[in-house]
């Protein structure tokens, strides 16, 4: 591809960002700007859970 067409795509793609509107779960926002947990324990799968215990921090539960 040559200069023109990749910054052709990439006008398209700003343009694109700047003129839609998306959707922004700012709730989501908030509990990551916090720290908050995206997840709890409870909604990640046990076979998950069980292989990555050995990372976990023991004082954080």
């Amino acid at each position: 591809m040559g200069r023109g067409r990749a910054k052709a795509k990439q006008t398209k793609v700003a343009r694109d960002l700047k003129y839609q509107t998306h959707e922004t779960d700012l709730s989501a926002l908030a509990r990551e700007l916090h720290g908050e947990p995206a997840t709890r324990a409870e909604e990640i799968e046990p076979e998950v859970l069980e292989k990555w215990s050995d990372y976990a921090d023991p004082q954080r539960d």
